[in-house]
Parts: C-alpha cells; structure tokens; sequence
C-alpha cells in the first residue's frame, strides 16, 4: 500500500507541476489583513450584518432547549425536521414558487436536478458558459446534451460566442424539431432541458429569459420546453427584495424549475430547487445528492430563515440600492 501511495504520490506532483507551468494552479490562501476584498459573492456583506447576526442568535436562544447541532441523517432516515419543511415554504413563497427541495449546496441541487429529471430519449440544451456542477449533473444522466452560444437566442447580428463555434438557442431547437427523428419534440413525447444562469459569475451579464421563454414556447408549443434557471448570482440581490431574475421578469409560470443557493448574497450556505409538488417528490426519490446525505442541521436552517425574514422585510432596501 505504501508503495502505491507513493506511486500516486508521483503521478500527482507530475500533474501538478505541469498545472503550475501552465500557470494554473490552485491554492488555499488566506486573505491578508487590511486589504479590500472585491472577489467575495456576499454582495450585501448579509454574512456581517449586525441586525441579522442579533437576530440569528436570537433565534437559536429561543429554541435553545429543542434543536441538536446536526439533524443525524438522511431526510429519507431521520434527519428530516419542521423546520427544513418550514423553510421549504417560506422560500417557495417569497420566491413565488408552488414547491421547494432544499440541499447542501449549490452544486448539489445541479448535480441532483440534472443527475435525474430528464428522461432516456430527452435532450438539455445549455448555455455554453454554464456552471461546472450542471455540467457534472448532466454527465451522470442519461439525456443527450447540446451547447448553444452564450445567451445567443437567435441567429442575429451580435457579439460572437466565446466558443465561436456554437450555435444559437434558435438553431439548436431547430435541428432537434426537424425531421423524422424530431417528430417526438414536435409532439411532446420528448422533452427538452433548457439550462441557463439568471446572471452569470465570470462576466456579470444577465440571461436574455424573457427571449429565451419566447423562443422555447414557439419551438416546442406542446409545453415540453422545461427551462431551468440557475439563479446563485441573481438570488438575494435582484428584483424587487432580491427575488431573483425570474420574479424580477414576471416569468414565474414559463420557467419550469429555478435552483436559489444561499451561500453568496444571502450569506449562508446551502440551495434549494423550486418546482412543482409533483417534481419535488420526484427528486425526494430519485436525486442522489439528496438522498445520501446528510440533511441540513438546524444553526443552518435558522440563518438561512434569518436572511429571508431579513430580506422580506424591506430592510435591505438600503443595500439594494447601493447596489444600483
């Protein structure tokens, strides 16, 4: 065994020297005292709020004698609780959604949707610049996969795509709906999976939804167009009390599943998927990153009932508005 090691060992410090000429390499730093941080995600610095940390601190003081540190389990086992259902709904309708999942993470709530919503003889359509967890999603499910240039709706003059080779949205449903082989799109036998971020991290821009719900209702008018909204960057801040892009738009009813995460504008950490009841008990059943894992203990689930109550109550209307 030590022999191997060592032999992994090598092979490792090979591949990381190579990284490293490339200029590439990774590395846990720490922040030097003093500095000014522009690269944090906690855009209205929730994580350091007085009122909310007052108010997170009272929270866990009146219920100090009801809640253990960590949940003990599974949801599925007996690490389920009132108060992840509790928040389930209070996100679900401050966000305008019939249904919530919550999950760990992000990344966990892509890789649990993707890993099992779309069915053998579906399709996901992606953004091009898509986050590297509905990439990983896609990869552990069984639906074919096709990129289309970032935020390019339809084949009009615009800026390039990064990639320069893919196509538009437009183009990409076009090719699937043609055909014989399209006949199952064109009659909603199929769906198709139509993946993209409500403002995306590497550049800031928004996601041109509006257009894109446009473009999906005139391709597949029979309502198998299933548009997911990956809104880490736009919850919290966005919209009228941090919503989102979705709500910001108006387009509550057109988009059919949206991941909110927790962990940067609100200042906590952890996502949940919001859907329709019937998908939620799909995922309770078939999302593996929820099934076998441990489920959220109840100091998380408190400040992430903190930051929305927060929000909710239009304190946060000054922060907002530095913002803009």
């Amino acid at each position: 065994m030590g022999h191997k090691a060592n032999r992994l060992d090598d092979v490792y410090a090979s591949l990381l020297a190579r990284r490293g000429s490339q200029g590439r390499l990774r590395r846990l730093t720490l922040p030097a005292p003093g500095l000014v941080d522009f690269s944090s995600n906690g855009y209205l610095s929730l994580a350091a709020n007085p009122d909310i940390r007052t108010a997170y601190l009272s929270r866990l003081q009146s219920a100090r004698h009801g809640f253990s540190l960590g949940s003990g389990g599974s949801r599925l086992l007996d690490g389920n609780t009132a108060a992840a259902e509790a928040l389930e709904a209070t996100v679900a309708a401050f966000h305008g959604a019939p249904a919530g999942l919550l999950f760990n993470s992000g990344f966990e709530a892509n890789t649990g949707l993707f890993g099992c919503a779309p069915q053998p003889g579906d399709v996901v359509v992606y953004d091009e610049l898509i986050h590297a967890s509905v990439h990983d999603g896609m990869r552990l499910g069984r639906a074919r996969t096709l990129p289309f240039a970032h935020n390019r709706v339809r084949c009009e003059p615009g800026p390039a795509a990064r990639s320069g080779g893919n196509r538009s949205l437009d183009a990409v449903l076009a090719e699937l709906t043609r055909g014989d082989e399209g006949g199952r799109f064109r009659t909603g036998r199929a769906s198709v999976f139509v993946a993209v971020e409500g403002v995306y991290s590497m550049d800031g821009d928004r996601a041109p939804l509006r257009e894109i719900a446009d473009c999906v209702e005139a391709r597949l008018p029979r309502g198998n167009g299933c548009i997911v909204v990956d809104e880490a960057h736009s919850t919290g801040w966005l919209g009228e009390r941090g919503r989102g892009l979705v709500c910001h738009l108006g387009l509550e009813e057109r988009v059919w599943a949206r991941v909110h995460t927790f962990g940067k504008a609100m200042g906590c950490a952890g996502a949940i998927v919001l859907c329709s009841p019937t998908t939620r008990a799909y995922l309770v059943n078939y999302a593996r990153s929820l099934i076998y894992t441990t489920a959220m203990g109840f100091p998380l689930l408190a400040g992430i009932q903190t930051a929305y109550e927060y929000l909710d109550s239009g304190l946060a209307a000054p922060l907002l508005a530095h913002l803009d």
